[in-house]
């Protein structure tokens, strides 16, 4: 046909290869289903073509299970319903179902599983020998009298091409994991890939001699995360030794991740006590590990005069893209004329500095200058920057620089911060600053587009509010999609809060944005009655979750406040009451505990659709009131969720 001329070329025409390519390219969930809803061929070939899933709603549902994902390699079943109970306790031959899933999903080689007891694993890594990837999930805690390592036997029994673990949520003991790496050799030998970063404050980390004897055993690791303990007053601490002998035993270390058990909590460090390692042996560790790409040393205890050993990760570790340090004091003088410290690692694209008192505005300029491909930048706890020093940052670093994060900086509030982030205000799509209202009143405001910013991180005080937010010059964010809301602080504290509400009626400038979370894990004040002159969790509830019927959200992620003296963390009835009221959202996930009849409240929002209750947090309670949730009501919830006479809008 001659060029110019109409055809009646069809979307049928395009050659089968062609099309399925082009469904296997694109990987985000919901436009894959809209896909498939175009008609019957496009329905099989996007089923066909679907490489990951994630399974949700009740493992009782067994025939809703669906069994045309053949070609999916990653399945998450970490999601089922009932959450964190036993996964094939629900039935009385749990053998059986078991060999369902496998007959549903016959190709799966990376798996993510909830595993509140060693039968889960024993049954499921049975049916999936080639397993090469497993991610484990409990935040629940171990079972009475559980041999050492008893969770992890059946995983490395039956998937010997096991490649890839991550048990960084995964709650066991650190004397777990090292001899089951030692009863395993030829398994320790091929992993590439090791996770054991713990996600609690309260749990201690890896000591020294468990650290060097999993990675003696695993010379092929290619990226490690490890909790470990740094504080040179315990026994079994990280030293110059115990670094120098680990990059010794893993010398193919594309990514390096070692922090200490604090780092992952949000309490203000201590600023004192040093850590047992010099930056003469930081260099030695550096030069033996030529391969890294990606480096994190966050030792919440002070490495003093690093700046000769940064040096070397330029000439060492060329290929270094992403590093991150906490506590290293001395990283960047910014005095000479040409680049010193970190400022000569020119190959960086991440970059994240915690806790270092001496880094100055002139040490954070010559590192605009020297690390110019800088694409994502964190600073916390740097109390010598000012607004000007961050203002020449971002200006130097315009053409590149799009996610920024700036906490716990003493010069730093709300407004100073975006002020200083001017120079990339309509470049910039990830952001988090501290919402210090302090001086709000009375500096220059500059209310401007922020035609990029599609995620906004928030960490707030308690007792403060919202409102200020578009104030501040952050009122017009057309494209914003999601907001995370960290409050912290505790209430015990505080007098009753002198506003009706936090402010979260102050996000409808924001028509985008659809999904929300709003962390109030840090918030501790008293669950049952409080004193007299006191207010309890529920009121403070209601302050914080006021306004949310408002909004436009699809999402929310619920982190609901603790009594840690009664160890609760539960919804209140003025929770429960306002989200119901929120008349657009389809997804609840509620991170804590709740009573039934207040969960039945929610039934009274028409667009609910997917609702979950989580106890993620160490340790997930056990013995707690018989009032709260339990299988047998978690079953009654969900049944009336998907009722046949609850008429959901799609």
């Amino acid at each position: 046909m001659a060029a110019g001329t109409s055809s009646n070329v069809h979307l049928h025409d395009i050659p089968d290869v062609i099309l399925s390519n082009i469904f296997s390219l694109e990987t985000e969930t919901r436009t894959r289903n809209a896909m498939s809803l175009v008609c019957l061929k496009w329905l099989l070939l996007e089923r066909s073509t679907r490489k990951s899933l994630t399974v949700r709603g009740s493992i009782r549902n067994l025939f809703l299970l669906p069994t045309c994902f053949r070609a999916v390699t990653h399945l998450d079943l970490s999601f089922l319903s009932p959450w964190g109970y036993p996964l094939l306790d629900s039935f009385s031959n749990p053998l059986v179902l078991a060999q369902f899933l496998r007959h549903a999903f016959p190709s799966v080689v990376s798996l993510i599983v909830y595993v509140r007891n060693p039968l889960t694993l024993h049954l499921l890594a049975s049916q999936w020998p080639n397993l090469q990837h497993v991610k484990l999930v409990r935040w629940h805690q171990l079972w009475p009298a559980a041999p050492v390592g008893s969770d992890l036997v059946p995983l490395f029994d039956h998937c010997p091409m096991l490649s890839s673990l991550d048990v960084s949520h995964f709650y066991c003991w650190t004397e777990d994991l090292p001899p089951v790496i030692q009863a395993y050799p030829s398994i320790a030998t091929s992993l590439s890939h090791l996770n054991i970063l713990k996600h609690d404050s309260s749990t201690d980390g890896f000591k020294s001699h468990q650290l060097l004897s999993i990675t003696a055993c695993c010379p092929n690791l290619r990226k490690l995360l490890a909790t470990c303990i740094f504080n040179p007053r315990f026994i079994g601490f990280i030293s110059d030794q115990t670094l120098l002998t680990l990059a010794l035993n893993c010398p193919l270390l594309s990514l390096l991740h070692l922090a200490h058990s604090t780092s992952m909590s949000n309490v203000r460090p201590n600023l004192i006590e040093d850590a047992s390692i010099s930056f003469a042996a930081l260099g030695d560790v550096f030069s033996k590990l030529p391969l890294l790409e990606e480096l994190v040393l966050d030792v919440c205890h002070n490495v003093k005069h690093t700046w000769p050993a940064l040096e070397l990760l330029n000439t060492k570790c060329p290929m270094l893209k992403s590093l991150r340090l906490g506590q290293f004091q001395g990283i960047c003088r910014g005095i000479a004329s040409p680049p010193d410290g970190v400022a000569l690692c020119q190959a960086l694209e991440s970059l994240s500095i915690k806790n270092c008192t001496d880094l100055t505005d002139k040490a954070l300029i010559a590192i605009s200058h020297g690390c110019h491909r800088l694409s994502k930048f964190e600073v916390l706890g740097c109390n010598q920057l000012t607004r000007k020093g961050m203002w020449e940052f971002t200006h130097n670093l315009r053409k590149t620089l799009v996610d920024v994060k700036i906490s716990y900086c003493k010069n730093l509030n709300a407004v100073s911060s975006l002020q200083a982030l001017e120079p990339i205000r309509d470049r910039i799509v990830k952001l988090h600053i501290d919402c210090v209202w302090a001086s709000i009143i009375g500096e220059e405001k500059s209310l401007k587009n922020w035609s990029k910013l599609k995620y906004l991180s928030l960490w707030i005080a308690v007792g403060e509010l919202l409102n200020p937010l578009s104030l501040s010059g952050l009122n017009d964010c057309p494209s914003l999609e999601e907001i995370q809301i960290k409050i912290q602080g505790d209430c015990r504290d505080q007098p009753k809060p002198f506003m009706a509400a936090f402010g979260l009626s102050s996000l409808t400038c924001y028509p985008n944005l659809t999904r929300m979370i709003l962390d109030c894990s840090g918030v501790t004040g008293y669950a049952l009655t409080a004193p007299v002159g006191h207010t309890d969790l529920s009121l403070w509830e209601r302050f914080f979750l006021s306004g949310i019927q408002d909004s436009t959200l699809n999402e929310l992620n619920y982190w609901t406040a603790q009594d840690v003296d009664v160890n609760q963390r539960c919804l209140f009835l003025p929770a429960a009451g306002l989200l119901a009221q929120c008349g657009s959202l389809r997804k609840l996930f509620i991170h804590g505990t709740a009573n039934e009849h207040l969960m039945m409240f929610l039934l009274g929002n028409p667009t609910l659709r997917d609702v979950q209750l989580r106890e993620d947090y160490y340790p997930a309670p056990d013995n707690d009131t018989i009032t709260e949730m339990r299988v047998g009501s978690c079953c009654r919830f969900e049944d009336a969720l998907n009722s046949s006479s609850r008429h959901v809008p799609d």
